[in-house]
């Protein structure tokens, strides 16, 4: 395939994946599969797509800063879990071969479609539950461990994983869901950039794919964010899921 061709096609994708994630979420599902389809190893696209839609949750954060005030104490306690989780789930990564994660593909594609799948229900179990805005009462270790394993998970594959985060910070904190949401946010952020940057010294990033994909994730980002009003986010989820699913059995019949 003619360099500049796969290029446009990595570029469409991550825009894509920048426009979906600032909507529904669940951009990688659809990325990840075009840059394997491309030909690049797993592992290597997993890479090359976590590097490349980093600087697409900039948008989201930056669209929700107003609910950021008042949440410092919670993000000094959970960034450094997120940064940990995100480094330990990169270096597994790594560590797992083009075989074994190939292997893997399937199952994880299939697990983030489901769990894309049961982010409204998630979403509407916190709002019913949010107590008083602002005021986060820890309940135990255990949701900690919990939230690591969830960075930890981001880090090695990622799609999927802010249902998981926002789901967990609805049991450690009681507050209104778009102040969870805008935690989410930079949560998810800090996981994936901190697998990205443990991800650049590994020697297995395309890196004109990642700079395309970069512009492409900001562009969908901003895209993203200027069709929110016009685009049901709930039927985008529904697609990106049914794609994911395909995508999935695809993969299963495949291996």
């Amino acid at each position: 395939m003619d360099p500049l061709v796969l290029l446009g096609i990595a570029f469409l994708a991550a825009l894509a994946a920048g426009l979906i994630n600032a909507i529904a979420g669940g951009g990688t599902l659809v990325s990840f599969p075009v840059l394997m389809a491309l030909g690049l190893p797993p592992v290597s696209a997993n890479v090359t797509n976590t590097i490349g839609l980093c600087p697409g949750y900039f948008g989201g954060i930056f669209a929700q800063r107003k609910d950021l005030p008042g949440q410092k104490k919670r993000l000094m306690i959970l960034l450094p879990l997120s940064i940990a989780g995100g480094i330990a789930g990169g270096m597994l990564l790594i560590r797992t071969g083009d075989n074994t994660f190939w292997a893997l593909v399937p199952w994880l594609i299939l697990a983030a479609s489901l769990l894309l799948a049961v982010q409204v229900p998630v979403k509407r179990w916190l709002q019913s539950r949010a107590g008083k805005t602002g005021q986060g009462t820890a309940v135990g270790i255990g949701a900690f461990v919990l939230f690591f394993l969830a960075a930890v998970y981001g880090g090695f594959f990622g799609a999927g994983v802010s249902v998981i985060v926002i789901a967990v910070l609805g049991l450690i904190y009681d507050d209104s869901f778009t102040r969870l949401n805008v935690l989410k946010q930079a949560i998810s952020f800090s996981i994936n950039i901190s697998a990205a940057v443990y991800f650049i010294f590994s020697g297995m990033a395309e890196w004109m794919v990642v700079l395309v994909m970069a512009a492409g994730s900001v562009a969908g980002g901003f895209a993203g964010g200027s069709f929110a009003g016009l685009i049901k986010p709930d039927t985008l989820r529904y697609v990106v899921v049914s794609i994911g699913i395909t995508i999935s059995c695809i993969y299963f019949l495949m291996g």
